[in-house]
């Protein structure tokens, strides 16, 4: 009898053992489950890149892991906190995220400004800790009136809370993920949240504020970096009123060009295709595109006759050929009061002979004005009387001076538009600046490009552009995309100080002959016309007068 009872102790023994061996094999099991849903969790939230999805994944992962039936994720904006998804199984809600949410943002503080204590998210905020609550309808620490009216409406019971706050690397508080009825996976009551599913939540918590602030950081730096460059640009426009919105307009019409191409399905543009991180990348590179100009001087930036400099010196001219006529006034008084005290009667041929000189000094300083407005090349005969004027003199103080300097002939015998060689070669000289001071700009690989699609405006597919006579096939699409871009806006701006903007039949006319010449590219310019890019910059950026054809 001893030794049987003795076994029957033993084998009772035994089965306790092995249950509680049992028993806890499961919870090692459940504890497994949840670090490789944790693990699985964690590489879906750093693999997201879109804001929206991610604070999607992080309450889902959170309902997940805890097998929560709801839940709330709050992002903290100043000093209240605002619902940015809510989900709800048995009720079938979901709101925020990808869907609209208009629920009232929750004040951290009260009129008076005490920290609001009396909810269990901002309690959870101020006091910087996780927040457990078994049964909300037991608790008088928090308020939770609304719960009530809103489980009485909809006929649910929000009884188990978990609110967790989501702390960043500097250690603040930037959202509050809020847990509500934990369901047993077996039984399907909701259970109060132990603390194997807080400390999980928790872990989950610490890495969704992670990734969100890394995210947050993200998108700052590009919003501060494209903050800086169209600073840039904006800069270099506001050097010239006559320039102003050039560096604006040309991303645009860039693109508009590059989605033209994108979306023809035949010939040599059918393969050219843009994405969302291709279509950055070419707006940056035009933003940035003139950005050499920053150092170009504006008296050259500026110059809207042959003969500026700080000021037109046209008027220099004017005075010159005003004394000119006094002198010669003076000398045809002067005769004419000798006539009279010598009783001489030829006054008639002395004063059509003072009119004759006076025509022709109007009609030569009237020749000067319109070969310093630069608007037509200068003929042989053009440069031949420019020569023929300078050899003429005036007199400063009983000084005969030359009535048009060696500077100001070779400025008045500029052959087309209003700049000599050398102030030419200085505007030249800005794409040359802009890929310097690109160069010097560690680019991240997304936008690796920009040097080369900035930089390759001004080149032409014949090889004769500047400033590396690039030919077409050494070009990518996109820069031979702004190069169009930027003729285009500069023929048709109605701000440059030398021209009015051209309408779209004379742009499109020139651009056509710019085809022929090989100065740009054939195939994005039969796009630039099929696609009607023409049409649609034209009715966001030119005058009425301008758009004359469809």
């Amino acid at each position: 009898m001893i030794k049987n009872n003795g076994s029957s102790t033993l084998d009772k023994n035994n089965s306790i053992d092995k249950r509680v061996d049992n028993n806890h094999r499961a919870d090692i099991e459940k504890i497994i489950q949840k670090v490789e849903q944790l693990t699985d969790i964690g590489i879906a939230l750093s693999a997201e890149k879109d804001v929206t999805r991610l604070l999607e994944k992080i309450l889902l992962g959170a309902k997940s892991i805890t097998h929560a039936d709801g839940g709330t994720l709050y992002r903290v904006e100043g000093a209240s906190i605002k619902i940015a998804i809510i989900q709800s199984d048995s009720l079938g809600i979901s709101l925020g995220g990808s869907h609209d949410i208009n629920i009232p943002n929750i004040p951290l503080y009260a009129e008076n400004g005490e920290p609001n204590l009396k909810n269990v998210v901002c309690y959870s905020y101020h006091s910087n800790k996780t927040i457990n609550i078994e049964d909300a309808y037991d608790t008088t620490m928090f308020d939770f009136s609304g719960t009530k009216i809103f489980d009485q409406k909809n006929n649910y019971r929000s009884t188990s809370f978990l609110s967790i706050p989501l702390i960043n690397h500097l250690g603040e508080i930037i959202g509050i993920l809020q847990l509500i009825n934990a369901i047993d996976p077996e039984t399907q009551k909701i259970i109060a949240f132990d603390s194997v599913s807080q400390r999980f939540a928790e872990a989950l918590a610490s890495q969704a504020a992670t990734v969100l602030t890394k995210q947050q950081l993200i998108v700052e730096l590009e919003n501060m970096f494209e903050s800086l460059i169209k600073l840039l640009a904006t800069a270099v426009d506001e050097k010239s009123p006559y320039t102003g919105g050039h560096c604006r307009r040309v991303p645009e019409l860039t693109s508009m060009l590059a989605e033209a191409a994108h979306d023809t399905d035949h010939g040599y543009l059918q393969n050219f295709t843009l994405n969302d991180a291709d279509r950055y990348e070419l707006s940056i590179a035009g933003w940035l595109h003139d950005c050499g100009k920053i150092i170009t001087p504006e008296h050259v930036i500026d110059k809207s006759t042959k003969l500026e400099t700080i000021f037109d010196r046209i008027h220099l001219l004017e005075t010159r050929f005003e004394v000119l006529k006094r002198d010669l006034e003076i000398s045809h008084l002067k005769q004419q009061l000798a006539q009279s005290q010598t009783h001489q009667h030829d006054s008639v041929d002395l004063e059509q002979a003072f009119q004759a000189n006076i025509t022709k000094i109007n009609e030569d300083f009237a020749f000067i004005h319109r070969c310093n407005v630069g608007g037509e090349a200068m003929s042989n005969d053009d440069l031949s009387r420019l020569q023929s004027l300078q050899e003429q003199t005036w007199s400063l103080n009983n000084i005969e001076m030359p009535l048009i300097s060696d500077e100001e002939l070779y400025n008045l015998s500029i052959f087309r538009g209003t700049l000599t060689s050398e102030e030419r070669k200085i505007i030249n000289n800005h794409i040359d600046v802009t890929i310097s001071m690109l160069e010097t700009i560690k680019f991240p690989k997304h936008l690796k490009n920009v040097v080369e699609y900035a930089g390759g405006h001004h080149e032409r597919m014949d090889g004769k552009g500047y400033p590396k006579g690039l030919h077409r096939e050494q070009m990518s699409i996109q820069a031979r995309t702004m190069a169009i871009a930027d003729i285009f806006e500069a023929l048709t701006a109605k701000d440059r100080p030398y021209k009015l903007g051209k309408t779209l039949s004379e742009a499109l006319s020139i651009l056509k002959k710019m085809k022929e010449e090989g100065h740009v590219d054939p195939d994005l310019y039969d796009a630039f016309l099929d696609k009607k890019v023409y049409k649609a910059y034209g009715e966001k950026f030119l005058e009425a007068f301008q758009i004359d054809m469809d």
